[in-house]
C-alpha cells in the first residue's frame, strides 16, 4: 500500500483512538485529555517506525498538518517564497487609508514540529483581528536540519520582508516580530540580530509567547513544578532543545540533571539565569533549589553551543538588550517554560526596554493554539490572544 494510503488509513484509526479517549476520560482535566490525544500521536508513531513504515516525527508532522481551511471572505492568503524559504502572507481585503502593521510569525513545535498549517488559524486570527499583514514562515526543522538552520530561515525571511515593505502595503515603522514556543526562541534571536542594524527598518516591537529562551539550567521553578504538565513535559524541553542543536538527544540525562555546563560558565551566567531573580510568588507550589554540578569536557563539547545567543537569547550582553524594540511577553503558571519568560521580562525591563507583560495564571504550554478548536477551547487561550491582538492594535 502506498505510504500516502497508509497513513490515511492509520490517521483513521487513530482518530477513532483519540475519540475513545477523549470519551473514557471526560473526569479528566481538558489539558490532560489533550496530552493523551497527542502522546497517542506518538505512540502510533512509534509503532509505524518499529515496523519500518515511517519515522515517528515524519508521521506526527502528517497528523498535525491534516486539517485544512477554506478561503477567508476578510484575507487574501498567497503561498510565496523569501530567500528559499516557504511563506504564507495573509492581507486583509478590506482597503486601508495608511499602510498597515507587518507581523513576521514563527510557529512553534520545538524546532521539530509545526508548520505553516498547524498555525493557520491563529495567524489568520492575527491578520484579521489586527488588521495587519502578517508573514508566517515555513522554516527548516530538526532534526533534518540542526542549529541554526531554523534561525536562519527566519532571519533570512525577516531580512527579505523588511528590504520589500511597499510591495505589501507595510508601514516600515510598524513592523513585528512575533512567535509562540520554539517560535518565540526565534522571534527573540532575529530580533536580537536586528537590533544594531542601520540600513533597514528599526522592529516595532516583538511579541514572545510562552518562548523557550535558555538551556542552562532544566531545574529553575516553573521546570520543577510543571515536570509533568501537558503539553510540554520538562524532559521534553531539554530533548527538543538536543534535537535541535545536535540532531539527536545524547547526553539528554547530564542537560536534566545539569551537568552538562562547568560551574565557571553557569556563575558567569548566574547574573540573568538563576532562581534568585523569579519572584517568591512563583515558587509557592514547590521548589528544591539545586547544588550546582560540574561537568566533563566531553560533554560540553556536545552542548557548548548552548551558550550562544542565536540559540538561548536569555544569555545575549546587555549592549544588545538595550537596543530590542518594545515587547510582548505572554507567559502560562502550568508551563515549564513560565521562567524562561520571567527571566527574559526581567533582563528587558533592567535594560530599560518597555514590556508588556501578560500572565495566564489558569494557562499551560501550547494554550493559544486551541483558542477556536473544535474538540479543544479554553476560555484563557482566547484571553490570551485577544491581548496579543490589542498590543499590535496599540503599536
Amino acid at each position: 500500500m502506498p505510504l500516502l494510503l497508509f497513513m490515511q488509513s492509520y490517521a483513521g484509526a487513530l482518530a477513532l483512538i483519540c475519540i475513545h479517549f477523549l470519551v473514557s476520560g471526560m473526569n479528566i482535566p481538558m489539558a490532560q485529555k489533550m496530552n493523551r490525544t497527542l502522546c497517542s500521536a506518538f505512540e502510533q508513531g512509534k509503532i509505524l517506525e518499529n515496523i519500518g513504515i515511517c519515522t515517528q516525527v515524519s508521521f506526527v508532522r502528517y497528523m498535525q498538518g491534516r486539517r485544512t481551511l477554506g478561503k477567508d471572505p476578510k484575507l487574501f492568503i498567497k503561498d510565496l517564497w523569501f530567500e528559499k524559504v516557504p511563506v504564507r502572507i495573509y492581507q486583509p481585503k478590506a482597503p486601508s487609508a495608511s499602510q498597515r502593521r507587518g507581523v513576521v510569525f514563527f510557529h512553534g513545535g520545538g524546532w521539530i514540529f509545526g508548520s505553516l498549517e498547524t498555525h493557520e488559524e491563529l495567524c489568520r486570527f492575527l491578520a484579521r483581528e489586527s488588521e495587519s499583514v502578517v508573514v508566517s514562515v515555513g522554516y527548516r526543522l530538526a532534526p533534518e536540519h540542526k542549529y541554526p538552520a531554523a534561525y536562519e530561515d527566519c532571519l533570512n525571511t525577516t531580512l527579505h520582508f523588511l528590504q520589500h515593505l511597499q510591495h505589501y502595503g507595510v508601514d516600515p515603522a510598524r513592523v513585528t516580530v512575533c512567535g509562540d514556543s520554539a517560535g518565540g526562541n526565534l522571534a527573540a534571536a532575529v530580533s536580537q540580530t536586528l537590533a544594531g542594524s542601520s540600513d533597514l527598518p528599526r522592529l516595532r516591537a516583538q511579541i514572545l509567547i510562552y518562548p523557550g529562551l535558555q538551556a542552562l539550567d532544566f531545574n529553575l521553578p516553573s521546570y520543577q513544578q510543571n515536570r509533568g504538565v501537558p503539553l510540554l513535559f520538562r524532559e521534553r524541553a531539554a530533548f527538543y532543545m538536543l534535537q535541535y542543536l545536535n540532531g539527536n538527544a545524547a547526553k539528554l540525562e547530564e542537560v536534566l540533571e545539569g551537568s552538562h555546563i562547568p560551574v565557571d560558565v553557569k556563575l558567569k551566567y548566574r547574573k540573568w539565569v538563576s532562581p534568585d531573580n523569579i519572584p517568591e510568588e512563583f515558587k509557592v507550589r514547590g521548589y528544591k533549589p539545586r547544588v550546582l554540578l560540574d561537568c566533563t569536557t566531553e560533554v560540553y563539547e556536545t552542548v557548548k553551543r548552548f551558550c550562544e545567543p542565536n540559540l538561548c537569547p536569555l544569555l545575549a550582553e546587555d549592549t544588545v538588550i538595550q537596543q530590542l524594540p518594545e515587547s510582548f511577553i505572554l507567559t502560562c503558571e502550568y508551563d515549564v517554560l513560565r521562567d524562561d519568560g520571567l527571566l527574559y521580562k526581567k533582563r528587558l525591563e533592567d535594560n530599560g526596554v518597555p514590556v508588556t507583560w501578560y500572565h495566564l495564571q489558569d494557562g499551560f504550554h501550547g494554550i493559544i493554539n486551541s483558542f477556536n478548536s473544535d474538540w479543544f477551547s479554553f476560555p484563557a487561550g482566547k484571553r490570551g490572544l485577544e491581548n496579543i491582538v490589542n498590543f499590535l492594535r496599540s503599536l
